[in-house]
This record gives structure tokens, sequence and C-alpha cells, in this order.
């Protein structure tokens, strides 16, 4: 009886210490582990913040266990830049930065956001570094300009490194020399953490290692997570869209031909609103966007030439003027950053011409209107139809043009009534002779 006794306690104690390894956070198996993929490509911008921003909030709500950040960028804007670095540095959930896939790299901006990760990785085949501040048209900046934002820069990434226990000594090296490393490179010299081929891969290998949840150390298997891709936003696409060069340099000129057309043929309403409405949007993404204050202004020097040509005769002289300060300050309408080139010709001298043919065509309009024998003064109102307001016997009172004019008849129309539609006929001083309108029709 007490053999039996000591074995069921026995059976029991066995069974509770599996049940406590099989609920432990650290055996793996039973933990699903959920995390948030947030894809960021193209130039660093206000737009990439708003999305990086979305991805954590959705993240926060739902409860993600991790947030990967698919990485591929040139460069962009160093404020757009720390922006990022301070979600990603207070995110209260691990922020894993890959960059991926195959091709990608973290160049510039793209390389402190590296840093600033609490896992770093790498696709096969990537780069990352080229971190040197660069000036106004692609040039290294003045010397003690230079000085000062590479100080800045800096001391940010040998910090973010150090905490990470990552290469500081080479992320100063990216500021400092412009040095690049690709994946393997970097993987051997510490600059990061993994080198996985996709999120899948990178996410075993994380298991592997295990995070921190709940202050606990958890590892996980291949069947014991999930990744969810973040849907960006309607308002990210927009901005992304809005924020990219050649959008922003279309939209200025499609804000002056509107406006042009306008301004020359008054009252047509639509390109005016139209006009508008491009030209806030170009002005908006003209101030984040790197621009050349000249170039914006040989740009609408144009536009006022444009106009000039309209009230001027100058034989198309105003006309070749504005398309040659347009075309200026096309070429020099953005700075080149990391990420953001200059506009190219194949994008300038189409729009430019057809900025020309819209012009030249305005031109001949306003021309042929203006060559146009017209009717001055009383004359050029025979043949206009009025309406009786006032009539007695054979004269009264007429409304044409919005205008009362005195009015008579030769034909004996005596029964001329309030509201009968007459044609002007004749003038007799400054008295209109009228017939009525049936009367003629008859």
């Amino acid at each position: 009886m007490k053999k039996n006794l000591f074995f069921l306690v026995l059976l029991i104690l066995v069974l509770s210490i599996v049940s406590i390894f099989q609920s432990s956070p650290t055996s793996g198996s039973n933990n699903k582990i959920s995390a948030l993929y947030i894809r960021i490509s193209g130039t660093i911008n206000p737009a990439q913040v708003d999305l990086l921003e979305d991805g954590y909030n959705d993240a926060t709500r739902n409860n993600y266990d991790l947030i990967i950040i698919g990485l591929d960028t040139p460069g962009g804007l160093a404020k757009s830049m720390r922006d990022m670095v301070k979600i990603i540095l207070n995110s209260r959930i691990p922020v894993v930065v890959w960059v991926g896939p195959k091709g990608a790299q973290a160049a510039s901006a793209g390389v402190f956001l590296v840093a600033a990760s609490d896992i770093a990785a790498m696709a096969p085949n990537t780069s990352i570094g080229a971190a040197s501040p660069v000036a106004m048209g692609g040039k290294d900046a003045p010397k003690t300009l230079e000085k000062k934002i590479k100080n800045d820069l800096m001391s940010l990434i040998r910090s973010m490194a150090r905490e990470k226990n990552r290469n500081f000594m080479w992320y100063e090296r990216a500021i400092e020399t412009a040095e690049s490393l690709n994946a393997q490179e970097a993987a051997i010299n510490k600059v990061i953490d993994i080198i996985a081929v996709s999120p899948t891969d990178l996410m075993e290998q994380i298991g592997k290692k295990g995070i921190m949840k709940n202050g606990t150390l958890v590892k996980f298997d291949k069947h014991s997570y999930k990744i969810i891709e973040f849907a960006p936003s309607l308002r990210y696409k927009f901005l992304s869209w809005l924020l990219d060069p050649q959008i922003a340099y279309l939209l200025l000129l499609g804000g002056i031909a509107g406006l042009f057309f306008e301004l020359s043929h008054p009252g047509v309403i639509f390109p005016g609103v139209f006009g508008s409405i491009c030209l806030l949007l170009a002005l908006y993404a003209l101030s984040v966007l790197p621009t050349n204050v000249a170039g914006l202004l040989l740009i609408l020097l144009g536009f006022v030439l444009f106009i000039l040509e309209i009230k001027i005769i100058s034989y198309g002289l105003l006309t070749i003027g504005g398309l040659v300060c347009m075309f200026l300050g096309s070429t020099i309408l953005f700075r080149h950053e990391p990420g953001i080139t200059g506009l190219g010709y194949s994008t300038i001298l189409p729009s430019l011409f057809v900025i020309g043919i819209l012009v030249i065509w305005v031109l001949y309009l306003v021309t042929k209107v203006q060559l146009k024998p017209t009717k001055l003064g009383i004359e050029g109102i025979v043949g206009m139809i009025g309406e009786v307001i006032e009539w007695k016997e054979n004269k009264g009172k007429i409304k044409i043009r919005g205008e009362i004019w005195k009015a008579e008849t030769t034909r004996g129309n005596n029964n001329l009534s309030k509201g009968t539609k007459v044609r002007v006929v004749d003038t007799l001083g400054l008295t209109l002779i009228v017939e009525p309108i049936q009367t003629l029709t008859t």
C-alpha cells in the first residue's frame, strides 16, 4: 500500500515538472511570437516617418512582440532620419532592421536606422555605409560646417552602436570616410548581428537566440511565430507620391500653366482652380524637399515674363526669355543629397516643350481676339435682343445688356407690352429703333 502511494506521488511530481517545462517561456514550442513587418524603401522623407509611426502604433495596439523593418534606401533627409531614429530608440517593442532583399542597400540615413535597431540584419549581396553628409550640388560641405555636422552625427551613431554592442568605430568611419561594407563583411566586423536571406529565415535565427518578452528571454521555433505585413495608409501613399521630386516639379509647372491660362482668359475658372491646387501642393513638396530658392525664383520669373508677353508686344522675346529662365531654374531646382537627385533633361525638356506650346497657343488666341474688328459705341448694339420694360404708343424703354435704353418703332407697333422681346434694327441718336421679334419672323 505504501509502495503504491509512493509511486503515485512520484508520478504526480513528474507530471508537474513536465507541465512546468511545457509552460515555461523559454521552451518555445507553445509560445506564439507575432512580428509586424514594415517595408521602408526609397528616400527617407516625412512620408517614411509617418509610415514607421503608423506601424509602431499598430504594433502597440495589437500587442505585437516584434517589429521588423525591411529596409532599402539610398539615404534622404537628416531631419526625417532623426525622427525615425527616435521612434526606434524609444520603442517598447524590440525593433529589427533587416536590409533586404538581395541587392538592397542601407546608405547614408539608412546606416543610422541600422545602428539604432535592437537587432541588425542584412541579406546576402546587400551593402551598408557611405553616411558622409553632403552639401548643395552633391559637393562636400564647407570645412567648418562639415566638421560641425560630422561631429554631431558621429556622436549620435557612436552612442547607438555602443549601446547595441556593435562596432562603433566602423560606424564612425562610415561618416568620416564614407566607408561601405557588404553583408558578409558587416557580419565579420560586428556591424550587424545576423545575415538572413528572408524575413522567415530572420525569424528562425532570432528564435534560436531568443527575444525579451515580459522581462523573460523567449526562444521559439519555426512553428511558433507569425509575420504580419503592415499595410500603408492612403496618407502615406499620397505623401510618398507627392514628395517625389519629379511629381513636385510637374505640379509646379501645372500650377503655372493653369494660372497663366486663367489670367489670359479671365472667367474660365477651372484652369485657375486647378492651377492653384497644383501650385499649393508643389510649394508644400518643395518646402520639404532640398530645394534651391534661386531655381524656384527663376521658374517664377519665367511665369511673369509669360504674363508680360500678353500685355507687351515683344515679338516673342519675352516668351523665349521665360523659357530660358524656366530651363535654368529647373536644372538647379533641387540640391543633390543622398537619395535625392536633380531633375534629368528627359523630364525638363519635354515639360518645357509642352509649356512653350501652351504659351504660343494662348498668345495666338489673344492676338486673334485683338485683331478682330469690333463695333464701338451705340452702333455695337444693332442686332441685339432686348426686353420691353415700358411702352406707350410707339415709344418706350427697353432693357438690353443690363442697361435701360429709350426705344421706338417706326412700323406702328403700338401694342408692345412689358416683357415683349424686341431686336434692335437701327439707331437714331441715343434712341434705339426696334421691332418685335414675332414681327420679324412672320
